[in-house]
């Protein structure tokens, strides 16, 4: 099969179509203007697009969402490596490495989840800010700073979390336009669960964010002591995710499902 000018769209972190996240998949072959790339992610109109290329024998991968680039996501990392494992582009027994912003990152495919090993993002505890439950329609429990620069929330029940309507309008321009809220799961199958709300790069909520998990794989490890963790993403949509913590590492496991197949056009 031939990887260049394709254009994919994938429902990461599902086995059902229209659940989990959905994500744009372009392999432009060859790198492209930063410019084209956002302008393609904007038509593309999805919360991430990652475009991938080969660079003497390389792989490189960037992440767009509508309005910005982002150095890391995951569902468009899982996203791009289940279209590789699936048409051939990667055999099934091959360690895909991919040069990213936020370094190598390496996927691999292990019984039918695709592995993604991706960074730890510790996180800096900070006191609340008042303001914040307004903003959010929630008291939190408690209030960090991830290494990556997000918000990051605990409330005290699942139905909290599930129950939130953020005024995204007043997140947009507020020192918490990127947002992890988490609490312990009320469903015995889950350690614990999740929303994702980014309003600053042009999502309002994100409906399964692999790259959260770098940081929510730190909290939780912390607060439980244990290193295995399943996450449910309670977005409207929906998500499950497998996670490990590996010393500074965080491994992230997902399924996907192809939805449409396309070919450029425009270069």
């Amino acid at each position: 099969m031939q990887d260049n000018k394709l254009i994919f769209q994938v429902d990461a972190f599902t086995t059902e179509p229209f659940r989990g996240n959905p994500a744009g998949v372009c392999f432009p072959g060859k790198e492209m203007p930063r410019e084209w790339m956002q302008n393609f992610a904007a038509e593309m109109n999805l919360s991430e697009t990652a475009f991938i290329w080969k660079d003497s024998g390389n792989w490189n991968i960037r992440y767009f969402t509508p309005s910005s680039e982002i150095p890391l996501c995951g569902h468009a990392t899982l996203s791009s490596a289940h279209i590789m494992f699936t048409t051939g582009m990667a055999g099934r027994n091959e360690t895909i490495i991919f040069s990213s912003l936020a370094g190598k990152l390496e996927i691999r495919l292990a019984d039918e989840w695709i592995i993604m090993n991706f960074p730890l993002y510790e996180l800096v505890q900070n006191e609340i800010p008042e303001e914040l439950a307004r903003y959010i329609g929630a008291t939190p429990e408690e209030f960090h700073r991830t290494a990556h620069g997000w918000a990051f929330v605990l409330l005290g029940s699942e139905e909290e979390v599930r129950s939130l309507k953020p005024d995204f309008a007043s997140l947009k321009n507020s020192p918490w336009g990127d947002l992890i809220v988490t609490a312990p799961s009320s469903d015995p199958r889950f350690d614990f669960t999740v929303r994702c709300f980014a309003p600053a790069v042009g999502i309002d909520e994100d409906p399964v964010t692999g790259s959260a998990h770098c940081a929510l794989a730190a909290f939780w490890n912390k607060k439980t002591g244990k290193k295995e963790f399943m996450s449910h993403q309670v977005s409207a949509r929906g998500g499950i995710l497998k996670v490990s913590l590996r010393g500074d590492r965080v491994e992230i496991a997902g399924q996907a499902v192809t939805i449409f197949r396309g070919e450029l056009v425009v270069s």
